[in-house]
C-alpha cells in the first residue's frame, strides 16, 4: 500500500497523527485527571499489545507519520517496551513519541531510546515535593526528576515538561517551572485544565487561563513568538537569551482561551480500541470488535477508519460553567 495521506476529514484536514493509549492504569492519581478511587478496566476489555501494534501499522499505512503512546501511565503496562520496539521499526513513521509521568523513566529511558522514541513529554506540575505529592496523590517528585535526568543522559531529540496550572494549588509556580526548564535546557508546555471526567473540585474554581500565564511570564522573561510546531495543538514562544539567541520553548495548549480545532490533525485511540475523533466530543468508532473478528484481514478495519473521517467534528465545545463535565470519561481513559 502506498504510504500517502488518505485520512482527510469533511473539513479538509489531513490526519497524520495518532495518540494511542495502551492502558487506563496509572501509578499516580492526579487530581485533575482521576478520582482518588478508580475502577480500572478488566484485562479482556483492553487491547493486547499485538492489537496495538497492528492498529498502528494500519494507520501508518494510511499516511500517519507521528504516533504518541500514552495512558494512563503507559510504562506501567507489562511488556510495553515490546510495543515501542515494534512501532519503532515501521517504514513511513517519522516520529514515535511518549507522554509519561516520569515514574518509570529512570529504569526504561535507555530501552525507549533504542526502540526509536524521539521525544518525551513528562508531566510535572510542581517543583515542591510536598505539593507534588498532594497534586498526584501518590507521586514522588525525586523519582520523576531522576527519570528526567536519565532521559537527558540518553539523549532524546526533545524533552518537554507538561504542566497543568490550577488556581490555589500551583498557579504561583509558573515562573519557577519555566526557570527550571531553562536551567535544564528543555522545553515546557502549559495545558489548560480540561473538563473531562468528574473530579473532586469544580473546574471553574481552579481554571487558570494560558493568556494570564503568558502575560505573567512576559513580565519576567523576554519571549519571542514562534511559528514552530511539533505537530500538536501547542502555540510556542521562545525565551530569548541575553545574547539574542533562544533555547527553551514555552508552549501553550489552550482549549478554552484559544480554540485550536481549525488545524486539528489528530485522532485518539483508547486502550479499549475506541477511535475518538475529538478529545472533547463523544464521536467514536469501536475498532476492537473488528480487530478480533478479522484477525488476519485489515480491510474491514481500514474501511472503518476511512469512514470515521466523515464524523470527525469541527471542534470541541468546552464550557467550564456547565454543572457537568463536557465529557464524562476521564482523561486517563481517552489517553493523556
Amino acid at each position: 500500500m502506498l504510504n500517502q495521506p488518505t485520512l482527510v476529514d469533511q473539513f479538509g484536514r489531513t490526519v497524520d497523527y495518532i495518540r494511542l493509549s495502551i492502558t487506563d492504569r496509572c501509578d499516580f492519581r492526579c487530581v485533575y485527571c482521576m478520582s482518588e478511587e478508580m475502577t480500572f478496566l478488566p484485562r479482556d476489555e483492553v487491547l493486547s499489545l499485538e492489537e496495538c501494534a497492528r492498529l498502528v501499522k494500519v494507520f501508518v499505512n494510511l499516511g500517519v507519520s507521528k504516533v504518541r503512546i500514552t495512558g494512563g501511565e503507559p510504562l506501567v503496562r507489562k511488556n510495553a517496551l515490546w510495543l515501542f520496539d515494534e512501532v519503532g521499526k515501521l517504514d513511513g513513521l517519522k516520529e514515535l513519541v511518549l507522554t509519561t509521568n516520569g515514574s518509570q523513566l529512570e529504569k526504561q529511558a535507555i530501552a525507549l531510546k533504542k526502540a526509536g522514541v524521539k521525544r518525551i513529554n513528562i508531566s510535572i506540575d510542581s517543583l515542591n515535593a510536598e505539593r507534588f505529592k498532594k497534586i498526584t496523590r501518590t507521586g514522588d517528585l525525586n523519582k520523576v526528576l531522576a527519570g528526567l535526568q536519565a532521559s537527558k543522559d540518553v539523549g532524546f531529540e526533545g524533552i518537554k515538561i507538561n504542566t497543568v496550572l490550577m488556581r490555589g494549588s500551583n498557579d504561583d509556580e509558573a515562573a519557577d517551572l519555566v526557570q527550571f526548564a531553562i536551567d535544564q535546557k528543555i522545553d515546557i508546555s502549559f495545558i489548560e485544565e480540561m473538563p473531562l471526567g468528574e473530579v473532586d473540585h469544580t473546574r471553574e474554581s481552579t481554571f487558570v487561563s494560558n493568556a494570564d500565564t503568558l502575560k505573567l511570564l512576559q513580565s519576567k522573561y523576554s519571549l519571542l513568538p514562534s511559528t514552530e510546531s511539533t505537530g500538536g495543538p501547542a502555540r510556542y514562544w521562545r525565551v530569548a537569551n541575553s545574547d539574542g539567541t533562544s533555547d527553551t520553548k514555552i508552549g501553550f495548549i489552550s482549549p478554552h482561551s484559544h480554540n485550536f480545532c481549525e488545524s486539528c490533525n489528530r485522532v485518539r485511540i483508547t486502550c479499549k480500541g475506541e477511535l475518538y475523533l475529538c478529545l472533547g466530543q463523544e464521536d467514536k468508532i469501536d475498532l476492537m470488535p473488528l480487530l478480533r473478528e478479522y484477525p488476519s484481514d485489515d480491510a474491514p478495519l481500514i474501511a472503518a477508519i476511512l469512514g470515521s473521517m466523515r464524523i470527525k467534528p469541527k471542534g470541541h465545545d468546552f464550557d467550564l460553567r456547565r454543572a457537568q463535565p463536557a465529557v464524562i470519561r476521564f482523561m486517563s481513559h481517552t489517553g493523556g
